[in-house]
């Protein structure tokens, strides 16, 4: 059960959070309980709706936004953020069984995606120290630097989402997977 009391429906969420839900709404087909519990602060979900529609413009395929969450969600121990990332891994980016399992493993079976995934752990596990052999590999694999900056605020976007969920203790509304066994 939720440590912090999340809306049952949009209906029942703040008035200045309704118009944004909304938009959730008709883009996702649902309006996960994450957004719902973020929307309890109006500007906490205005701020997290910016960065998220910001990057879904970038430069990153959905399927590598995809593979960077499960290893972020693995590496930070978010069941909630790995069972939802889990569902849209299989049904929104097509991702099979065994590229799941290598994403939170911090790796991917894609090579280009590989060198993405392993510098978003290296990012996550170090807290952003990350060495100049760890920068150099991601742009031999044929990253540019405004990908790489993306990287980050993919690993920055999805640390703000696990940790929101841990404190929260948000409740699960997608196939539960533990953070817990990789």
């Amino acid at each position: 059960m939720s440590r912090i009391a999340t809306p049952a429906s949009i209906d029942a969420s703040l008035a200045q959070s309704k118009p944004l839900l909304e938009g959730v709404q008709k883009q996702l087909g649902v309006v996960p309980n994450m957004f719902r519990l973020i929307g309890t602060s109006p500007a906490s979900l205005e701020a997290f709706m910016g960065l998220f529609g910001g990057l879904s413009k970038g430069s990153l395929p959905p399927a590598t936004r995809e593979r960077i969450a499960l290893a972020v969600a693995q590496i930070n121990g978010c069941s909630y953020c790995l069972s939802a990332h889990t569902y849209l891994g299989k049904h929104v980016a097509k991702l099979d069984d065994a590229e799941i399992t290598a994403n939170r493993n911090g790796a991917s079976n894609d090579l280009y995606a590989d060198a993405a995934v392993r510098f978003a752990a290296k990012v996550t596990l170090n807290r952003g120290q990350v060495s100049q052999h760890d920068l150099d590999a991601v742009r031999v694999a044929g990253y540019e630097d405004a990908q790489i900056i993306e990287i980050v605020l993919h690993v920055a976007l999805n640390t703000l989402t696990n940790y929101i969920n841990e404190v929260a203790g948000t409740d699960i509304d997608f196939p539960v997977v533990s953070a817990k066994v990789a």
